[in-house]
């Protein structure tokens, strides 16, 4: 048998990504006995982490079959071996009692009976920096992750063209863009060489399409007040594009630009109803420690939709109306498995605290005639195991990016407050 390096995998990982399990081809993966334990308080909750703890113990149970777990199955079509060990917390260094010191004395004990490499993979940044300390080699769970050059990579917004390209675009809404190579559905601003002589436009099938002046709906009377807006209400209003990413400072007009547009179109007939969902988990909590019903349990988190509705509306009242027809729905991400939503405006609020996997739940839940807004600061990232460049929202816009149903739209000017502007960029 080749030397292999052995892997100790952390509850994280297994729960983060169910696939992690076949992710080490070449290695021994190894899990302790205290992660089983951790993983089967999971077992029961609903959404993925319930779907992950659930299919690990399933996968475990199924190797069974096939040899022993304390002596390591080898799975020959992914060229690698998956053990579990019994927990050793003879550290005296250690307190035993905490499941990340068993995980780490393990981890420990085999590099000393081994002589292999040993590296421990975990999501949770403090065991890794334990790790660390101990002279133990740890990193964090990769497949995930977008390198730093590719976050937000974006085509230049300004682009040099003649004065009578600019006529002829006026005149006919388009001009050939075969000769750039930019990102579908991408929003630019296309420059003569007279000053006077601009244009706003989307790049699409290799063409340049003039967005048309906005026309403002009577019913919400919303005003871009910006070019990035501008773009923004053109995406939220396009049926051409199911699929729209807001990222941007706080006060930016992400959530009340989206609003205001599902709104539009819902009372224009165009959808059905509104749905809101978003992570609860970051909170540390989960919902059912809340009081009440389902909606009086997403009260706090729904707090900048109905502030959004406030602000504009001047009360309550309309929003809880919509409510009460069923116009307007709260979801929360964990309870959405299974459910499909037709002719829906799929809203996901702080898209940045999701992972990936809990975006493709939401994502492929949309049927026929539904439009889903992923929003969100990816500067702002309150779930533990996630950062800027492994959270749902920017590989989402990242693996979309060449996509003609997809857009990533940057608010990057604040429009709150000057305060809020000035604080969010100092403070």
């Amino acid at each position: 048998m080749k030397k292999r390096k052995i892997l100790v995998v952390d509850t994280s990982v297994l729960l983060y990504d169910k696939e992690s399990i076949h992710s080490f081809p070449g290695n021994e993966v190894v899990i302790p006995l205290i992660v089983l334990d951790e993983i089967d308080r999971f077992k029961e909750k609903p959404g993925i982490l319930g779907e992950s703890a659930r299919y690990v113990n399933r996968f475990l149970d199924f190797l069974r079959q096939k040899g022993r777990l304390d002596e390591g199955v080898l799975i020959e079509e992914e060229d690698q071996i998956i053990r579990v060990t019994i927990d050793n917390p003879d550290i005296d260094i250690l307190d035993d009692t905490r499941g990340d010191n068993k995980i780490i004395a393990s981890a420990l004990s085999l590099q000393k009976d081994t002589k292999r490499t040993v590296k421990v993979i975990t999501k949770d940044i403090n065991l890794r920096v334990k790790c660390d300390a101990l002279g133990l080699e740890a990193e964090d769970y990769y497949k995930d992750y977008i390198d730093d050059e590719k976050i937000y990579q974006t085509p230049p917004e300004k682009i040099e063209v003649t004065d009578k390209d600019i006529d002829n675009l006026y005149e006919t809404d388009m001009h050939d863009g075969s000769e750039y190579h930019l990102h579908e559905n991408s929003y630019h601003v296309l420059i003569g060489s007279s000053p006077s002589k601009s244009v706003l436009c989307i790049y699409r099938d290799k063409n340049f399409h003039r967005l048309v002046d906005y026309q403002q709906n009577d019913q919400t009377d919303v005003k871009p007040r910006n070019k990035e807006q501008r773009y923004a209400l053109h995406a939220l209003r396009s049926d051409s594009i199911p699929l729209v990413c807001l990222t941007g400072l706080a006060g930016s007009g992400k959530t009340f630009l989206t609003l205001m547009s599902g709104l539009e179109e819902m009372l224009a007939g165009k959808y059905e109803r509104i749905i809101v969902t978003r992570n609860i988990e970051p909170v540390g909590r989960d919902i059912g420690y809340l009081p009440g019903d389902l909606n009086e349990k997403m009260g706090p988190w729904m707090a900048p939709i109905v502030d959004n509705f406030r602000h504009h509306f001047k009360d309550n009242a309309y929003f809880e109306v919509l409510m009460e027809k069923g116009k307007i729905e709260i979801a929360p991400l964990s309870y959405i498995r299974g459910r499909t939503f037709n002719n829906s405006y799929i809203i996901v609020d702080e898209a940045q605290n999701a992972t990936i996997h809990e975006l493709k739940t939401i994502v492929t839940r949309s049927g026929e005639g539904s439009k889903i807004v992923l929003m969100g600061d990816t500067d702002q990232i309150d779930t533990p195991y996630i950062d800027k460049r492994s959270n749902g929202l920017s590989i989402v816009i990242d693996r979309t990016k060449d996509s003609v149903l997809t857009t990533h739209i940057h608010l990057s000017r604040g429009e709150r407050s000057a305060l809020a502007t000035y604080a969010s960029k100092v403070l």
